[in-house]
């Protein structure tokens, strides 16, 4: 592979890979609380949709940002009533959230444009544009730093830096903070909390809406800075679902989480530039590399999940003893 090729591989493996990130870390902030949430799909979802229904309408990517977030955190809240304050099964509940997703968005999308619950294309002001770094054009030419800054580093929406930047942010308030301290023990022994007079609930509470506040991103940034910008019906794709494999293969850590997205990511640029390899003996079919990703799910789910450590107190509902 011709090094120009592979800067090209690694570029759109960082565009496929930042929705899993997002999810990913979505995902980290809700299970290590003790709340496992199969509803990512679905709030991502509903974030994409919002988005590109708002941008569209307003002409504002921001204001779509914006409701992408509102979108993805009001099934936030219905996912923290139903598995915290009721007690539901947060299995259960995330299946429904990713069902009433699915089903609202292309309704209200076809009665607001009439386009089979799509959304109008997305341009101009209403899409995020790539922002070219400073120096890149520059250092365009020299060989090897040249093509990695301008093509591999710069050229990103702010979308996709902001996602970056939440990983280190992760890691310093999970691992470094009081905050963090107590949100990684409710998620293990929400009994010693309540004692310690924290309230279990509210740190729930606010590690499901920090998932639903990057869940929304993370529809945002499907719908207002690919190519062809907009919602489509089902745009996620199963992205929700590749997110919680790559978090359990990280291991509940954010700087793993980074890891395991960006090598789905790089999977899918594979899959989508490579359609026929051929290996020699026998060319590899096009329907096995758009597969390809759904498979290392799979095979990671079948090979980590027995090794992951969840947090112990993870899918349970906390009592307070009286």
């Amino acid at each position: 592979m011709e090094f120009s090729t592979l800067i090209q591989v690694l570029d759109s493996g960082v565009r496929l890979g930042i929705p899993l990130l997002l999810a990913c870390l979505a995902g980290l902030y809700s299970e290590r609380s003790g709340v496992f949430d199969i509803g990512l799909e679905g709030k991502m979802l509903m974030g994409a949709f919002a988005a590109g229904a708002v941008a569209s309408i307003t002409g504002s990517a921001w204001l779509g940002l914006a409701a992408a977030i509102g979108g993805s955190l009001a099934l936030a809240v219905i996912h923290g009533l139903a598995s915290i304050t009721f007690r539901g099964n947060q299995l259960i509940s995330g299946v429904a959230i990713n069902f009433l997703a699915s089903g609202l968005t292309v309704l209200i999308g076809q009665n607001l444009f009439h386009l089979g619950g799509r959304t109008p294309p997305i341009k101009g002001a209403a899409r995020f544009e790539s922002i070219t770094l400073p120096g890149a054009d520059a250092l365009r030419d020299v060989p090897v730093i040249g093509p990695v800054y301008y093509d591999l580093i710069s050229g990103h929406t702010i979308l996709v830096y902001i996602a970056f930047a939440i990983v280190p942010l992760t890691w310093f308030l999970l691992f470094r903070t009081r905050f963090g301290l107590r949100l990684r023990a409710v998620g293990e022994n929400p009994e010693s909390v309540d004692t310690a007079g924290v309230s279990v609930l509210r740190l729930r509470y606010t590690a499901v809406a920090m998932a639903g506040i990057l869940c929304g991103i993370a529809g945002a940034y499907l719908a207002t800075s690919a190519p062809s910008a907009g919602f489509g019906k089902e745009m996620t794709a199963g992205k929700g679902f590749i997110a919680l494999a790559a978090l359990i293969f990280a291991n509940w850590r954010p700087w793993r989480a980074l890891g395991a997205t960006m090598l789905f990511g790089v999977l899918e640029a594979v899959a989508i530039r490579f359609q026929n390899i051929d290996v020699g003996l026998f060319v590899v079919p096009v329907q096995f590399m758009q597969a390809l990703p759904y498979i290392l799910t799979v095979v990671i789910l079948a090979g980590f999940i027995g090794k992951a450590t969840p947090p112990r107190a993870g899918g349970q509902a906390y009592v307070k003893e009286r």
